[in-house]
């Protein structure tokens, strides 16, 4: 099996980038999905924000299925699961099909993911991971840039016929391919003593969550019933449940276990990735959603509107990982500031051009933020985990990617609240102060996340962490 490791690895890994190409190519599809199925603005909203929710509530659940029943085995319901989602979705003929469907897709990708970072704990020794890790980065990175450009592409240009159907369709004989590479070629490794599941644990943290977006999301299109409030002061109460809930099992079989949360350093590092998360999923989303209807670009036009921000962010990448131990938290908040800065500065672009608006007019404060986001994220989980016991890295790296999921679903939440309400018939005008008030959320939450760096581990800690890293030699834990 270590023979074969490296196309076990590229199998899964693409799966990843499909997964992730999935999340961006759906916002510049948006204005077509409305026009073509007539959906409302909350539904638009759950195709985004219902995914990454769904994709939240199953991350560490489906860690502990793989340690326990093999991640191989996992892998392939995730993937055999989100290639019929995809199928549902393309054939979808209204709004409450289409967000179903992306629900499952969401759902399915999120028993896929965990996968792929614990196949490579299992099948590689630590020093052996970073180059994989670095690889891993890189294809996050082309899902950035290609997914937007891809979707812009197959809805402009139409060529499998149906529009914006094919941006789901493409994953059909994608995925076939990649269930069948799965079974040949991927090992079914398992924990020797896995962790136990929390279904309890799970229903209250997604039920909670779901308490407070389902309203913020439906609410406002029905004129704020009192249902609405009612659901969002029931929230924290069925937060509070799954806390006890936690508290009541013992250290090794909580969710999350409840001592990470003492940690100062790791609390930081779960607020920038809650308030990155929020920010850029909400931002590129109501960007899309101007400047297709509010300026009429073509959607392949708005997915290259993107590119100088993903690019900023590969060419980034590599000084970043460079710098870890010679900055330590500088880096995530420098990346901060930068990234709130080329945001801030993209809007005000929008503003003074109005409608003589083009691509190349944002493509410094785009490209800007792009390494922000970069130079904030490569080094962010090295540095919050120095602190934690090397015992609970595994569930502290699940409790940051839930964190980061919820924050985008939050994100897409609250600025769809402001953005819709002040949208009004859709008038370039309106469409415009309405991303001018909407902006103000991703806005603050990039400066939030810079300064909650001040909270994440010294540089001397973080420069151990790395050390014991590098001297760790285990062997790979293959079962």
């Amino acid at each position: 099996m270590t023979r074969l490791r490296g196309l076990a690895i590229a199998v899964l890994t693409f799966a990843m980038f499909m997964d992730l190409m999935d999340v961006t190519i759906v916002n510049v599809a948006l204005p077509a999905i409305r026009d073509d199925l007539d959906a409302s603005p909350s539904q638009l909203e759950w195709l985004i924000g219902g995914y990454v929710l769904a994709f939240a509530g199953v991350l560490i659940t489906a860690g502990r299925l793989g340690d326990r029943y093999g991640r191989q085995r996992v892998f392939i319901v995730g993937i055999v699961g989100f290639t019929l989602a995809s199928l549902t979705a393309s054939l979808a003929q209204n709004g409450e099909t289409l967000v179903g469907s992306r629900v499952g897709q969401g759902l399915f990708a999120g028993l896929m993911v965990p996968q792929v970072l614990a196949s490579v704990q299992a099948l590689y020794k630590p020093r052996e991971r970073a180059p994989i890790f670095a690889i891993i980065g890189v294809i996050t990175a082309l899902a950035a840039v290609i997914g937007p450009v891809l979707g812009g592409w197959l809805v402009t240009s139409n060529p499998f016929g149906g529009g914006w159907r094919a941006i789901f369709f493409i994953n059909v004989p994608v995925g076939v391919i990649i269930a069948i590479a799965a079974v040949a070629f991927v090992p079914n490794t398992k924990a020797e003593r896995p962790s136990p599941l929390d279904p309890l644990g799970v229903l209250l943290a997604v039920g909670g969550i779901l308490l407070l977006v389902y309203p913020l999301v439906e609410g406002r299109q029905l004129g704020w019933p009192v249902w609405s409030f009612v659901l969002m002061a029931l929230s924290p109460v069925v937060l509070l449940l799954f806390v006890l809930n936690e508290r009541r099992h013992d250290a090794d079989g909580a969710m999350m276990p409840l001592r990470l949360f003492t940690d100062r350093g790791f609390t930081g590092g779960i607020a920038i990735q809650f308030l990155f998360q929020g920010s850029i999923t909400s931002f590129f989303l109501i960007l899309a959603l101007y400047v297709q209807t509010g300026l009429g670009f073509s959607a392949i036009a708005s997915g290259a509107l993107t590119l100088p921000f993903s690019l900023g962010a590969m060419l980034a990448a590599g000084v970043a990982a460079a710098l870890v131990s010679r900055l330590g938290r500088i880096l995530p908040a420098v990346g901060g500031v930068l990234i709130t800065i080329g945001t801030a500065w993209t809007i005000q672009v929008l503003r003074s051009e109005g409608t003589s608006y083009s691509a190349w007019d944002s493509v410094i404060p785009m490209a800007i933020a792009g390494i922000g986001l970069t130079v904030m994220l490569v080094p962010l989980l090295d540095i919050a985990l120095a602190t934690v016991d090397t015992r609970d890295s595994g569930a502290a790296s699940g409790v940051l990617g839930t964190f980061q999921q919820v924050g985008g679903a939050l994100g897409v939440a609250v600025t769809g609240v402001i953005f819709f309400d002040a949208a009004g018939r859709y008038s370039q005008p309106e469409l415009l102060h309405a991303l001018s008030l909407a902006a103000w959320v991703p806005i603050i939450g990039y400066a939030l996340a810079a300064a909650s760096a001040a909270l994440l581990p010294r540089l001397d800690v973080v420069k151990e962490h790395l050390a014991s890293l590098d001297s760790e030699d285990a062997e790979p834990a293959i079962a």
